[in-house]
């Protein structure tokens, strides 16, 4: 193999750690977070889009790093169950990705504070979170699912701190990103053996939970229900048929399949909340990162 060729598949090895199809997700809750804060009724400005790309570029690293720490930490257990990937597999140095997640991360931070104070405080809060999901919090069923929602909530108030004054008001819509991510965390935890007792069935019931919240929505002065019912119908019929599969006969190809749903399905998600707060041609073009996402799961792993 020449020179050339191996840094070529070192660099893919690395980019694979960063899960792509995932960073996009991210880079929903964003925009989704955007549109809470009332961008129709901000005079569109350099200064807001600017803001904007600055926060996408923060939860590029954030998420970037986050997953890179996950393999880092699970280095060791994923020499026995999953020898493929890229660091046990050799074709990335675990000190190497170790570097490379810190380095995300501190992007993720410096890239917040460029909008203000509050970003980089979540980001700060995020990066944190993140850390002690790989570290620690996974190997906590209840709590690992807890604690990798709360860093997805944070990432939706991080879009939302392009005006810090709606972050206090609206803090509660995290809750929607917490439940849910919860949910699926809590699934994903069946990918290699199988889910155990009735967790698929909590994950479903927390998913029922979302979709419920999201007509609740309606109840805000600023959301729009009947704008935002297609993609509350696209967001149900695109997640729940995998994640009833998968409580029917909890396999880990089911569990794996429901939780791949799951993580593009938060781009919907995020499309749904940003069509009721904004609009349907903006909640379509937050739409428009789904199939970027799904192209990128067929060449990257989402778990």
């Amino acid at each position: 193999m020449s020179a050339t060729s191996l840094n070529s598949d070192r660099l893919w090895a690395y980019l694979q750690l960063m899960r792509p199809a995932n960073i996009v997700t991210a880079w929903a809750d964003i925009l989704a977070g955007f549109a809470i804060s009332g961008f129709v009724a901000i005079q569109a400005g350099t200064l807001e889009l600017e803001a904007l790309g600055w926060l996408l570029l923060a939860t590029t690293g954030l998420y970037g790093g986050g997953v890179v720490f996950n393999d880092v930490f699970d280095a060791e257990l994923d020499a026995k169950e999953r020898p493929e990937r890229p660091i046990p597999s050799g074709r990335a140095s675990r000190q190497n990705a170790a570097t490379l997640a810190s380095v995300l991360l501190l992007i993720g931070i410096v890239a917040a504070a460029q909008v203000s104070f509050l970003s980089a405080i979540l980001a700060i809060c995020i990066a944190v979170g993140a850390v002690v999901y790989d570290s620690l919090g996974k190997h906590q069923p209840l709590v690992g699912a807890l604690n990798m929602g709360l860093c997805r909530g944070g990432n939706l108030l991080l879009g939302m701190s392009t005006v810090p004054a709606i972050v206090g008001e609206y803090w509660f819509l995290a809750l929607i990103p917490i439940f849910y991510i919860a949910a699926i965390t809590s699934l994903s935890q069946g990918e290699v053996h199988g889910a155990k007792g009735n967790t698929p069935a909590i994950a479903l019931l927390l998913i029922v939970t979302v979709i419920t919240a999201l007509f609740g929505l309606e109840l805000l002065p600023n959301y729009h229900i009947l704008q935002a019912l297609p993609a509350i119908a696209l967001f149900t019929g695109y997640l729940l048929p995998p994640v009833i599969q998968a409580v029917r006969q909890p396999t880990p190809e089911q569990i794996r399949n429901a939780v791949r749903s799951g993580i593009l399905s938060l781009v919907i998600l995020d499309a749904t909340i940003a069509t009721g707060f904004a609009s349907l041609p903006y909640g379509l073009f937050v739409l428009c990162l789904l199939p970027i996402s799904i192209a990128l799961a067929q060449i990257f792993a989402v778990t």
